[in-house]
């Protein structure tokens, strides 16, 4: 992630783990500035995913996947569909690092095939520069293991950003699996990862579920973007809202 949002601001995006071509165009209404795909987790499949990226504007910098695994097949069938970001879940090496690098990056940086499947893609007098300028390929540290080996991770030539999962990151430390952590090994291991990212030109963002939290991260000069909910929670935090505004309404009108 070397873009920047309009007006320079710091990057939101949001976790889609269900098949909706509609809810992207609803984050984006709304002012997110993007969406992290999730075929690790969610209910997505690769075929779900490449329409859904296919449906989002060519010019969005922050259509983003997140893959299983590091099989360069169906990374490479994202990233034709016109993902603009590949993340990598649980990162602890070089040479992972670098297994990513080489999926999501044209040659000489890596060894994606050409193969483009959307027109005028990728803008420039080279399209496979292009290509390279416009992808991230954005490692997720989110083990202790991970955090110890950040500076061989981040080091990786063609690497562009990392991506923290904080739930994970507490269970390796053997921690409840939570994020938006304020002290402990988690916030530490934030802190850490900023000084490396800073001194290697890499970008860092987290998953985070409050707003406030997610601001004051942004204050404090910890990351550079975040994705903040995940459309399931924020949906079943609505319901949550609704159906409880109407037996509070209902409450009150019968206490009247």
């Amino acid at each position: 992630m070397k873009q920047a949002a309009p007006g320079g601001a710091h990057p939101v995006l949001y976790h889609q783990s269900v098949p909706s071509f509609a809810m992207p165009e609803w984050a984006a209404a709304a002012g997110y500035d993007g969406v992290v795909l999730d075929l690790q987790h969610g209910e997505l499949g690769i075929e779900a995913a490449c329409g859904i990226l296919r449906s989002i504007p060519r010019d969005n910098a922050y259509a983003y996947a997140r893959v299983g695994s590091l099989d360069p097949a169906p990374i490479l069938r994202l990233l034709d569909s016109g993902a603009r970001g590949i993340v990598a879940p649980t990162v602890e090496s070089r040479a992972q690092t670098e297994a990513l690098v080489a999926a999501t990056k044209y040659p000489p940086v890596g060894n994606r095939s050409l193969g483009p499947s959307r027109p005028a893609l990728y803008s420039g007098d080279s399209y496979t520069e292009g290509g390279n300028r416009a992808v991230s390929a954005i490692a997720q540290i989110e083990t202790k293991a991970g955090v110890d080996r950040a500076e061989e991770i981040v080091s990786t030539p063609g690497l562009d950003s990392v991506y923290i999962g904080p739930a994970d990151l507490a269970v390796s430390h053997g921690l409840p699996g939570r994020g938006d952590w304020e002290d402990g090994p988690v916030r530490e291991s934030i802190a850490y990862l900023r000084e490396v990212t800073t001194a290697h030109g890499v970008t860092l963002g987290i998953y985070s579920g409050q707003p406030e939290y997610a601001a004051g991260l942004f204050a404090d000069g910890l990351v550079d973007y975040v994705g903040l909910g995940i459309d399931l929670v924020l949906l079943n935090r609505a319901f949550g809202d609704t159906i409880a505004g109407l037996y509070s309404a209902r409450s009150a009108g019968s206490n009247s």
